[in-house]
C-alpha cells in the first residue's frame, strides 16, 4: 500500500465540494427547520409560562373570593347573632314591662279593695257606733250629728292605729 497524493487531493477537493453543496442546499434548510423548531419550542415554553402565571392569578383570585365569602358568611352569622340577641333582649324587656304593668295593676287593685274594705268597715263601725251611742244616750241622733260623731270616732281610731 502506497500513499498516493493525487487521491488525497481529489478526496479533499471532493469533500470541500460536497461540504459546499451540503452547506448551500441541505444545511441551510435543515438549520432553518431546526431554527423554526427552536422558535416553536420557545413559543410553547412562553405560552406554558403565561398559562402558569394565569393559573396562579386565577388561583389567587379564587382564594381572595373564597376569603371574602368566608368573611361575608362570618358577618352574616355575626349579624344574625346580634339580631337574635337584640330580639331576645327586646322580648325580655317587654316581659319585664308587662310584669311591672301587671304588678302595678295588682297593687292598684289591692289598694282599691283595701280602700273599699276600709270604707265598708267605716260604714259598719259608724252604724254600730251610732246605735251604741243612741242606746246609751237613748235619744235619736240626726244625720249631721251622726257624721260628726263618726268622723270624731274615726280620727280617734286612726290615731291609735
Amino acid at each position: 500500500m502506497s500513499f498516493h497524493w493525487e487521491s488525497t487531493v481529489i478526496a479533499i477537493i471532493a469533500f470541500a465540494l460536497l461540504y459546499w453543496l451540503l452547506n448551500k442546499y441541505a444545511f441551510g434548510p435543515l438549520f432553518g427547520v431546526m431554527e423554526k423548531r427552536r422558535q416553536l419550542v420557545n413559543e410553547e415554553i412562553e405560552a406554558a409560562e403565561a398559562s402558569r402565571r394565569e393559573a396562579e392569578r386565577q388561583l389567587a383570585e379564587q382564594k381572595r373570593a373564597l376569603e371574602e365569602a368566608r368573611k361575608e358568611a362570618q358577618e352574616i352569622i355575626e349579624s344574625a347573632r346580634r339580631t337574635s340577641q337584640k330580639q331576645a333582649d327586646e322580648i325580655i324587656q317587654a316581659a319585664r314591662e308587662e310584669a311591672n304593668r301587671l304588678k302595678n295593676e295588682a297593687i292598684r287593685e289591692i289598694q282599691n279593695e283595701k280602700n273599699n274594705a276600709i270604707a265598708a268597715l267605716r260604714r259598719q263601725v259608724s252604724g254600730l257606733s251610732v246605735q251604741i251611742a243612741s242606746k246609751i244616750l237613748e235619744k235619736q241622733v240626726d244625720g249631721k250629728a251622726h257624721e260628726q260623731l263618726v268622723d270624731q270616732y274615726l280620727r280617734e281610731v286612726g290615731k291609735t292605729s
